[in-house]
C-alpha cells in the first residue's frame, strides 16, 4: 500500500481546474447525434470547458472529441465581426453598419430580380442554421424574395436519403431510433464508419452489443474501423451496393424467408420487385458486386432470420450516383422481412450535419414548411394565408437543387448567389469548375461566422454572423429528436444571429411588410407548432416547448397536443418532468402515401460508374476522420484537433505503393480527368491494393479531383466513386506546399 502511495505522489493524474462559475445547457452543433452539452463558464463570463449532459438520452453525460473542445469555437482565428462590402470580388474590403448593408442587399436582389427574372437571384443555406432560423429563412425566401431556386447543402449529404424516403414511405423522416440497437437482432452498416463519423452513436452501439450480442455486419470497401469490429465485413465494390441489396432479396424471397403477412398487409409492388431481383441471383451479383456467393447467401439468411433487423447507412449510401436507389433498395430489404416500426426493426439513415433535419423539416428549400409540397395547391393556400400573402406568389413546382443552381450561373441563367453558411470552394465536387462559376456572378453575398472561408474571395457582401451558442432555437437529430441551444454568449463584436438578418432583411422587400417576422426564435417555434397540426401529419411538434425540450434534453415528434396533455396527467401522478415523444414511425403499418401502403420498388443496377482504367487505375473514395468536421472552418482551428491531421493524406495499399516506388510520409500528386492534388502517403492495409482513402475536410485536396455526377433522383453528387492515377512530385516543393497549408 506504501508504494502505491509514493507511486500516486510522483506521477498524480490532474485534471486542470477550469475555474468554471457556472454551467450553461446547450446541444451540440458538430453532427447529427444530437449531443446535449454543457459549458462552463468562468467567473468573467468566458467559455473554458465543455461536458457531456448525464441526464440526455442521446449521450448519456459522453462527448466526442469534437465537442470536448467546443467552447473553444467562440473566440478562435478567423470570426468576422462587421459587415463588409465592396463592388468587385479581390478588392479590399470596406467595414460597414448593418442598415447600410441591408439596404444595398435588398436594393440588388431586387434589381437582379427587375432585369433578370425572379428567379435569377438564388439562395443556398446549410444544415448548421437553428430550425427557428430555417422557418424564417423559408419565409423570406418563398414569401419575400420569391425566387425559386433555393436550396441547402444538405443536398450534398442527405438528398439521396430524403428521396429515398419519399419514394418508398410517402414521406421524409428517420422511422427509427436509437434504442432500436438495444433490441435489434442484427444489424447491417451500408457505408457508415459510427466510430470516426458519429463516435456517441457508435458508443450506444456497442454498449447495446456488449449488453447482447448480436450480428454486425459492415458494407464497405475500405476496412473502416467499424469493419475490423465487424462479425461480417463486405469489401463491396464501389458503387454496387445495388446489385448486392438485390441479391440479398433475390435469396430471401427464393428460400421463403420474407415476411409474406406483412408485405400483403402494409405495401404494394411486390411481384415487379420479385421480378426484377431473378436477374440478380448470388452466382451473378457476386460478379457485379465482388462478394462471394455463399456469402450473399449467408448473410440474407442471417437478416431475414433475425427477430427484428435494422439496417444504417451513411455518405457510403447518399453520395452516388445511384444514391436515392440504394436507400430506396434498404427500405426494401426491411420492408419485405417485416422490420419497419417496430423496436430493433427499421431503416435508419445517419445524418451528417447538426441540423439537417431541421432543414428537411422547416426551411422550405424543397417545399414548403412541416414538409408541405408546392405542387400541392392546398399547401399553397395553407400557408399563404398562414402568412398573410398571395398565393399565386409561390411557385408550383420546386425550383433548382444546389447542384444544379451552380450550372445555371454558368448559363447566365442565375446572375446573384446568397450563401447561409456554406462554402461551395471547399464543399462541391470539381472545385476547378466552381472557382469560374463563382466569377461570372453579379452579386454574391456570404453569410457566415467566418470571414475567412474560401469562397469569401469571391463576394462582393459578407454577413457576419453568430456562431453556434451565440444564439437560440431548435436541432433535430438523425432519430427526430428535437433539443434546444441556448446561448451561452453574446455574439462578437457586431455580428448577429442569422434569426435576426433574416428578420431584418425581410423588411426591404413588400411581402416583408405583410409577412409577421416573429422578434424571438420562440415566438417562431409557435407558429411552426401551429403549422404542424394536422389530421395524419406525422410531423406534429404541437406539444412542444422550449422550456419542455430543455427539460427532457430533448423530444422526439410526433409529439402532438394531446401527448402533453397525457404526459402531463402521468407527471402529476410520478412526479417525473421528462417526456420521450414518439420513437417510431409507422408502427402501426400506416405510411404517407395515398393508400397507406409503402411502395416497394424495382431497382436495376445501371453501372454508371467512373472506374478504374488504364490512364486512371486507382479507386478513389473519401469520408471522415474523427477529429474533424466536414471542411475543417471550425476544427482546422482548434489546435487540440487540427494537430492530429493538419494537413491532407491519401491510405494507400503498401503493395501498390512499392510499385510505385511511394514510401509512407513521401507526397505524390494524384490526378484525375478534371484536376489534382498533392497529399501525403499513408501506406495501409485497409485499402485495397486498387484503391485509396482521402478524407474529405481539406479544401484543396478530394473535391478538386472527385466526380460529382449526380444521382437522377436527389441531385445528390457522387462523392464517393471515382478514379485516379498517382504522380511523382518533388518532395520539397511539396513539403512547403504543406507549411503553407498548415499556416494558412
Amino acid at each position: 500500500m506504501s508504494i502505491f502511495f509514493k507511486r500516486k505522489e510522483k506521477n498524480p493524474i490532474r485534471i486542470a481546474d477550469k475555474k468554471v462559475h457556472e454551467w450553461k445547457y446547450t446541444t451540440c452543433g458538430y453532427c447529427s447525434t444530437g449531443c446535449s452539452i454543457e459549458v462552463g463558464l468562468d467567473i468573467d463570463g468566458k467559455a473554458v470547458a465543455s461536458r457531456g449532459n448525464a441526464n440526455a438520452d442521446v449521450n448519456r453525460g459522453k462527448l466526442c472529441i469534437k465537442g470536448i473542445f467546443e467552447h473553444e469555437l467562440f473566440e478562435v482565428a478567423g470570426r468576422g465581426d462587421k459587415p463588409l462590402m465592396r463592388n468587385k470580388p479581390f478588392e479590399p474590403w470596406v467595414k460597414s453598419d448593418w442598415d447600410t448593408t441591408l439596404d444595398r442587399m435588398g436594393s440588388e436582389i431586387k434589381r437582379i430580380q427587375d432585369t433578370y427574372g425572379k428567379d435569377s437571384f438564388a439562395i443556398v443555406s446549410t444544415g448548421q442554421l437553428l430550425t427557428e432560423e430555417f422557418y424564417s429563412l423559408g419565409k423570406l425566401a418563398r414569401g419575400c424574395i420569391g425566387s425559386n431556386n433555393y436550396d441547402g447543402n444538405t443536398t450534398l449529404c442527405m438528398a439521396s436519403a430524403v428521396s429515398g424516403y419519399k419514394r418508398s414511405f410517402g414521406s421524409d423522416g428517420p422511422p427509427g431510433c436509437y434504442e432500436d440497437f438495444e433490441h435489434t437482432d442484427c444489424l447491417i452498416a451500408w457505408g457508415s464508419n459510427l466510430p470516426e463519423q458519429h463516435p456517441i452513436i457508435y458508443w450506444r452501439l456497442k454498449e447495446a452489443m456488449e449488453k447482447r450480442k448480436f450480428p454486425l455486419i459492415v458494407v464497405d470497401p475500405r476496412v473502416t474501423m467499424l469493419a475490423q469490429f465487424a462479425d461480417i465485413h463486405l469489401a463491396v465494390t464501389p458503387g454496387t451496393d445495388l446489385a448486392l441489396m438485390n441479391s440479398l432479396m433475390y435469396v430471401i424471397l427464393d428460400e421463403g424467408l420474407e415476411d409474406r403477412g406483412y408485405i400483403n398487409a402494409h405495401t404494394k409492388g411486390i411481384e415487379e420487385v420479385e421480378a426484377c431481383v431473378k436477374d440478380y441471383d448470388p452466382v451473378s451479383a457476386s460478379k457485379i458486386c465482388g462478394i462471394d456467393e455463399d456469402t450473399i447467401r449467408h448473410v440474407a439468411r442471417i437478416y431475414a432470420n433475425a427477430g427484428a433487423a435494422m439496417s444504417i447507412w451513411t455518405m457510403g449510401i447518399n453520395q452516388s450516383t445511384h444514391g436515392s436507389d440504394g436507400v430506396v433498395g434498404i427500405n426494401s430489404l426491411n420492408l419485405i422481412t417485416g422490420n419497419i416500426g417496430k423496436p430493433g426493426g427499421t431503416s435508419l439513415s445517419i445524418t451528417g450535419q447538426c441540423n439537417a433535419m431541421g432543414t428537411r423539416e422547416w426551411s422550405s428549400c424543397s417545399g414548403l414548411p412541416g414538409y408541405r409540397y408546392l405542387e400541392n395547391p392546398a399547401d399553397r393556400k395553407e400557408i399563404a394565408d398562414f402568412w398573410g400573402i398571395d398565393e399565386e406568389f409561390f411557385p408550383k413546382k420546386r425550383g433548382l437543387a444546389e447542384t444544379d443552381i451552380f450550372p445555371a450561373i454558368e448559363t447566365g441563367q442565375i446572375k446573384g448567389l446568397w450563401l447561409v453558411a456554406t462554402n461551395p470552394m471547399t464543399s462541391m465536387p470539381n472545385t476547378a469548375r466552381i472557382r469560374k462559376t463563382l466569377e461570372k456572378l453579379d452579386f454574391l453575398v456570404i453569410q457566415d461566422a467566418y470571414a475567412d472561408v474560401e469562397t469569401t474571395q469571391y463576394a462582393h457582401m459578407f454577413l457576419p454572423a453568430a456562431v453556434w451558442a451565440e444564439k437560440e432555437g431548435c436541432f433535430t437529430n438523425t432519430e427526430r429528436r428535437i433539443n434546444i441551444v441556448r446561448k451561452v454568449q453574446e455574439p462578437i463584436g457586431d455580428s448577429k444571429s442569422d434569426f435576426w438578418i433574416f428578420k431584418e432583411l425581410a423588411k426591404r422587400f413588400e411581402n416583408g411588410k405583410k409577412i409577421h417576422f416573429p422578434e424571438t426564435p420562440e415566438g417562431a417555434f409557435n407558429e411552426m407548432r401551429q403549422l404542424s397540426k394536422g389530421e395524419g401529419r406525422t410531423l406534429d411538434i404541437s406539444g412542444m416547448t422550449h422550456q419542455k425540450i430543455e427539460d427532457s434534453c430533448g423530444i422526439q415528434w410526433p409529439y402532438t397536443e394531446n401527448d402533453s396533455v397525457a404526459d402531463e396527467v402521468a407527471q402529476g401522478e410520478s412526479g417525473k418532468a421528462s417526456v420521450k415523444g414518439s420513437q417510431r414511425l409507422y408502427s402501426d403499418g400506416k405510411f404517407q402515401t395515398k393508400d397507406g401502403k409503402a411502395n416497394l420498388i424495382p431497382l436495376p443496377f445501371v453501372n454508371n460508374n467512373e472506374v478504374p482504367c488504364d490512364e486512371f487505375p486507382f479507386w478513389m473514395n473519401s469520408g471522415r476522420v474523427v477529429e474533424h468536421f466536414h471542411t475543417r472552418t471550425r476544427t482546422g482551428k482548434i489546435g487540440n484537433l487540427n494537430k492530429y491531421s493538419p494537413t491532407p493524406y491519401m491510405e494507400m495499399n503498401p503493395d501498390a505503393a512499392a510499385e510505385l516506388s511511394v514510401k509512407h510520409g513521401s507526397y505524390v500528386r494524384i490526378v484525375s480527368r478534371r484536376g489534382d492534388a498533392v497529399v501525403m502517403v499513408q501506406t495501409t492495409q485497409r485499402v485495397a491494393r486498387n484503391a485509396v482513402f482521402i478524407p474529405f475536410h481539406f479544401y484543396d485536396c478530394v473535391n478538386r479531383v472527385s466526380l460529382g455526377l449526380l444521382d437522377p433522383h436527389s441531385r445528390q453528387p457522387a462523392f464517393k466513386q471515382g478514379s485516379i492515377r498517382i504522380e511523382a512530385v518533388d518532395q520539397e516543393m511539396a513539403g512547403q506546399l504543406n507549411v503553407e497549408r498548415r499556416s494558412y
